[in-house]
C-alpha cells in the first residue's frame, strides 16, 4: 500500500506560480511512475502530466504544456508540480498518482492522494 500526501495548493493571482509536492510513504518510491491530475467542479478528473520511474521521461497534458514542469526526488520519495503562467482556467483539485505504467489514462494508477485545491483568481 502506498499513501501520497499531497501541500502546496492556495489562492494566487493570474500569471502567478505555485509549487505543489506529493510525498509518498513508501520504500519502493522509485518502482512508481508518478503523475498529476486535476478536477475541477463539475468536470472529469483530467490528466496533467506523468513522470518516469527515473524521471527521464515526462509527459503533459495539452492544456499546461510550457507552463507547468513535473520532477521527482526518488532519495526524497517526493515527486512535484511546478506551475508558472496560472490561468484562471487551472481552477481545480489536484491530485497525486501513482501506478506502474508510465500512461495518461486515470484507471491505470492504483494509488491517489487526497488533493490539494488550487484556485486561481483572475
Amino acid at each position: 500500500q502506498v499513501q501520497l500526501v499531497e501541500s502546496g495548493g492556495g489562492l494566487v493571482q493570474a500569471g502567478g506560480s505555485l509549487r505543489l509536492s506529493c510525498a509518498a510513504s513508501t520504500t519502493t518510491f522509485g518502482g512508481y511512475v508518478m503523475a498529476w491530475f486535476r478536477q475541477a467542479p463539475g468536470k472529469e478528473r483530467e490528466f496533467v502530466a506523468a513522470i518516469s520511474w527515473g524521471g527521464v521521461d515526462k509527459n503533459y497534458g495539452d492544456s499546461v504544456k510550457g507552463r507547468f514542469t513535473i520532477s521527482r526526488d526518488n532519495a526524497k520519495n517526493t515527486v512535484y508540480l511546478q506551475m508558472n503562467n496560472l490561468k484562471p482556467e487551472d481552477t481545480a483539485a489536484y491530485y497525486c498518482a501513482a501506478g506502474e505504467l508510465f500512461v495518461s489514462t486515470l484507471d491505470e494508477y492504483d494509488y491517489w492522494g487526497q488533493g490539494t485545491q488550487v484556485t486561481v483568481s483572475s
